[in-house]
């Protein structure tokens, strides 16, 4: 199973591992990052989320060759607060988030994330959810499309693509990846299509519809600053400006001091700021990174610490 974990050796470092400390790896995917992580603890322990069976089984045997210090937790990492919880845990040392789709999810062809290749439209991360893309595809409404497609996608022809989408199901079903990017190409003029290439897009704004994963972000972002330890560090690696945007916002305003106090000689401390950010600016991958894997030229570090 080949699974390249983007800006892994700055995330690791960023992550500040204490051996005897409680980790949480939200995006398990293929063990990637959670090997290294497991590699470092002692007595300490991690909890890895996913919600994709597969990812799940895999890394279950891959994890288990470095130690029995670990538990897989099949569920959205927005739910994370209640699973720990569950696990006894109410503070942990530190948390990862590596936003991308894993390269085995992508490749897979049958699981309808990639716009390359001939697939039933379904793009479900977790395959036991009952939302797929086809459903989006042929039930939404045409104002809903729009929505998504501008809001998800940030795709400036969304309103002819929404409209040959309604146009089309309207005679037959859309089943396939290759019959809606066919749609998309037929929507939006020749040139715009060669250049811009919208259906990357759109395919991003129906993956993010099915397995809602912006709301899923901004919920476990927060949930995990309050879990935090002082001294605890939280890394997220994004992939597009909408994760990074949300990531961004809220570490500003965990980091800042309260505006109905600034100014005051002492400040109270429940306006104190939770968090300082480690890096101001975002870690990008490097050259030699760059040049073994494509796949990182949009990846993002963010990482703060609990102060």
């Amino acid at each position: 199973m080949k699974h390249y974990s983007v800006l892994k050796k700055e995330l690791i470092d960023g992550l500040n591992i204490n051996p005897d400390g409680i980790y949480v790896d939200c995006t398990l995917g293929y063990a990637g990052d959670a090997k290294e992580i497991l590699r470092e603890l002692k007595r300490g322990f991690l909890f890895a989320f996913d919600r994709d069976e597969d990812a799940i089984n895999y890394s279950y045997s891959e994890l288990s060759k470095i130690g029995n210090n670990f538990k897989i937790i099949h569920s959205n990492f927005s739910n994370l607060k209640e699973e720990l919880e569950n696990e006894g845990i109410s503070k942990v040392d530190g948390f990862i988030f590596d936003l991308g789709l894993s390269s085995p999810q992508i490749d897979e062809k049958e699981r309808g994330f990639s716009f390359q290749q001939d697939a039933l439209l379904d793009m479900r991360m977790d395959r036991t959810s009952s939302l797929t893309a086809k459903t989006i595809v042929n039930t939404y409404s045409y104002e809903d499309l729009v929505k998504i497609f501008y809001k998800y996608g940030e795709e400036d022809f969304s309103k002819p693509i929404a409209k040959k989408i309604i146009e089309v199901r309207a005679k037959r079903e859309i089943s396939t990846t290759l019959e809606l990017v066919d749609i998309i190409k037929s929507a939006v003029p020749v040139k715009y299509f060669i250049k811009n290439h919208p259906e990357r897009q759109i395919f991003q704004a129906i993956r993010i519809e099915v397995n809602d994963e912006l709301k899923s972000i901004e919920n476990a972002l927060k949930d995990a600053i309050d879990m935090l330890n002082v001294g605890g560090r939280i890394c997220v690696i994004t992939f597009h400006s909408l994760e990074d945007r949300i990531t961004k916002s809220i570490f500003k305003e965990k980091s800042e001091v309260n505006e109905l106090v600034k100014g005051l000689p002492v400040i109270p401390d429940e306006y104190k700021p939770l968090i300082k950010l480690v890096n101001k600016k975002p870690i990008l991958p490097s050259d030699e990174e760059l040049a073994e894997n494509s796949r990182s030229k949009s990846a993002k570090l963010r990482i703060i610490e609990r102060v």
